[in-house]
């Protein structure tokens, strides 16, 4: 499926402006993941330092893991940071960085 609209498309048409509440929903959710991964990494760190300081460092392998999911949401987020809640005006500006 083709990202972006047909050239015929108008850039304040419907189809145009949903395609840009869809890529701005994936910044957002991207943002939320990253949340997720630090607070996850950095309870994972406190147990492992709590239980077995100079061990065998096992954090990292779901952190690692966590991290593939999170560069597989960039590659659909692209593009810069959403805000926590999308506006119209957060649309419109998205629109007008597209014409250029």
């Amino acid at each position: 499926m083709n990202e972006h609209p047909s050239i015929s498309a108008a850039p304040d048409s419907s189809e145009y402006r949903n395609l840009i509440r869809k890529r701005l929903k994936k910044q957002q959710e991207f943002n939320n993941y990253l949340g997720v991964w630090a607070g996850v990494s950095l309870l994972l760190l406190t147990i492992w330092f709590f239980t077995m300081p100079g061990g065998y460092f096992w954090p990292m392998w779901p952190i690692l893991g966590m991290g593939i999911g999170a560069f597989a949401q960039w590659r659909e987020a692209y593009g810069p940071m959403a805000p926590k809640e999308i506006t119209e005006a957060d649309i419109d500006a998205e629109i007008q960085r597209l014409k250029k």
